[in-house]
């Protein structure tokens, strides 16, 4: 991998100790706010106060063993992209609760998990079905959903009036970390979440959001202490196995964007998800799950914020992942350090959330982009986004929904990408993976061949890249053949598709072109025409990534082939 310019420490560097440890705790304090999400679900089953911070104790080291299983390679995808609580279970957890209590949340929780691993090993069987763009699309909802969902805090008619030292709070505490990372260097800069945080918090302490309830708290718990387990069996019920699976299915989805971002975010040279990666980080992601229902806790996936900041800061270290997984581990066994995280004003977790989200925002815009898209792929998108945007602005259409259809459209992460895979399936119809076209040697359009070539690649949703290169080598094998005087008649072309490749076949009456592996010398090429031919033809083995040519029958075809 070729590191990028704005990367400071790329995957395999080993950051110094005081950046390895700056970073564990900013990507921790980022994490801690999908708390909410746990909380949310523990309350609405009459936890007791005790429990629930005994629950969320066992959810931290769940985190903590979660993160190091995806930092390595030998299971997880290998890059800095730890694990958190998500939005995506939410709605399902709560239908579970209130139907069955615990033992059912955490039996549909280690199901949801199951399914997860399992739907990994078909992972790039299904590929066709779970484009690029649907990943980028993905991402962009969680951090639309999740900016909206960080507003409400603050700005819902159900939530607590904003007093003014909280915008305070909250411009300052976002102001710094921008501020930070525009214009800080170094150290500054990577430090820029945990050096905006520490200032929030001091904020709040100076104008009383923090007061001395708060302090009481801290020093109520002790310093070290083993969480206790909360349930002792476990229940499932098949009306819920829906609302679950499509979680799942969303929370594999988001997964596989939040990698291709971590990919894409270390590799200058980046032109391609890496679907082995992607399918490990997808089969980890379901272990723990896993591993949450069977201890007591909620369904994880991977951080997309915790990797936004990773790109913000520009400290993308596997060291970093392994230092936030033993910190997680740590803090579920010291619950004074976990109250600190517990205790942070609405204010200072809002402007923190902000921030990452601005990143996530714009990585599932460019993972979207990377694809041509037509009509079709258009349309799958835009209304996609539309009716995750529906749910986030109008709440009332979950909540007046029919019981059966409410756990598919109480979350947008979860409709949104419910949409778009079926009408990603819907415009499938009719849709050719394959086109033909006749090009006659005396009139050759270079406009109408490139035309022919990125309409295909928009109706395909192929990668601009490969269609460019494609085009190239489409153009050049033309204008070679039919100036060497080797065809007769015209020329058929065909380009196809399969998601994993593009093909270009040029076939025609003649002798075959010639393309070989060595580049002829200066000499030969300035001699004869015959020399610049195979320079040609060497140029055109170097575009593309097979190539061959074949004669049969006084019939030649010459095939370029492209990895997608």
């Amino acid at each position: 991998m070729k590191k990028p310019a704005g990367i400071v420490y790329a995957l395999e560097e080993i950051p110094p100790p005081l950046v390895t440890a700056g970073n564990a705790v900013q990507h921790v304090a980022l994490i801690s706010i999908n708390f909410v999400y746990p909380l949310l679900i523990f309350r609405a089953a009459g936890m007791p106060t005790g429990s629930v911070a005994g629950s969320l104790a066992i959810g931290l080291i769940v985190l903590g063993v979660a993160s190091l299983l995806h930092a390595t390679r030998w299971i997880g995808s290998g890059f800095l992209c730890p694990a958190t609580y998500t939005a995506a279970y939410l709605s399902p957890s709560l239908l579970a609760v209130k139907a069955g209590g615990l033992p059912l949340l955490f039996g549909m929780t280690l199901f949801a998990g199951f399914a997860e691993a399992a739907f990994s090993r078909l992972l790039n069987r299904l590929r066709p079905y779970f484009p690029t763009e649907i990943s980028g699309l993905v991402i962009l909802l969680i951090g639309i959903s999740a900016g909206i969902a960080g507003l409400r805090l603050l700005l819902d008619a159900s939530a607590d009036a904003v007093a003014p030292a909280e915008w305070l709070v909250s411009c300052i505490t976002l102001g710094s970390m921008i501020a930070f990372n525009v214009w800080g260097r170094g150290l500054v800069r990577m430090l820029c979440a945990l050096e905006g945080l520490i200032i929030g918090y001091a904020i709040s302490a100076a104008t009383g959001l923090l007061g001395q309830q708060h302090i009481a708290g801290i020093e109520g718990v002790p310093w070290i202490a083993l969480p206790s387990f909360q349930h002792d069996h476990w229940s499932f019920d098949v009306t819920l196995v829906i609302p679950f699976m499509v979680a799942c299915l969303a929370v594999a989805m988001k997964a596989v964007g939040t990698i291709t971002v971590c990919q894409r975010m270390v590799d200058a040279d980046w032109v391609r998800p890496d679907m082995r990666s992607a399918t490990r980080g997808v089969f980890t992601d379901g272990i723990s799950t896993m591993v949450a229902g069977a201890a007591g806790a909620v369904g994880t996936n991977t951080s997309t914020p915790s990797v936004g900041l990773a790109s913000a800061t520009g400290v993308a270290s596997r060291r970093v992942a392994y230092a936030i997984g033993a910190l997680f581990i740590v803090l579920g066994l010291a619950p004074k350090l976990a109250m600190l995280l517990a205790i942070m004003p609405r204010a200072v977790m809002v402007a923190a959330l902000l921030f990452t989200i601005a990143f996530i925002i714009v990585n599932g815009l460019q993972i979207i982009s990377s694809r041509l898209l037509d009509a079709r792929r258009t349309l799958v998108i835009g209304f996609s986004i539309l009716a995750g945007v529906a749910v986030e602005a109008f709440p009332s259409i979950a909540a007046e929904a029919h019981p059966s259809v409410a756990p598919l459209i109480g979350s947008s992460l979860v409709f949104a990408t419910l949409v778009g895979l079926v009408l990603n399936l819907l415009f499938r119809i009719g849709s050719r993976r394959r086109a033909r076209l006749t090009i006659e040697p005396d009139r050759i359009d270079v406009e109408a061949i490139e035309k022919f070539m990125v309409t295909q690649g928009a109706a395909w949703g192929a990668r601009r890249d490969v269609i460019d290169r494609a085009s190239f080598n489409l153009v050049q094998s033309i204008e070679t053949i039919t100036g060497s005087a080797v065809t007769r008649g015209a020329l058929e072309v065909e380009a196809s598709f399969d998601e994993f490749s593009v093909d270009v076949r040029v076939t025609y009456d003649g002798a075959p072109l010639e393309l070989p592996e060595k580049r002829p010398t200066s000499e030969e090429i300035l001699a004869s025409e015959e020399g610049e031919r195979r320079l040609a033809g060497f140029m055109l083995r170097r575009f593309a990534d097979r190539v061959s040519a074949s004669e049969r029958s006084g019939r030649a075809t010459v095939l370029f082939h492209f990895d997608h």
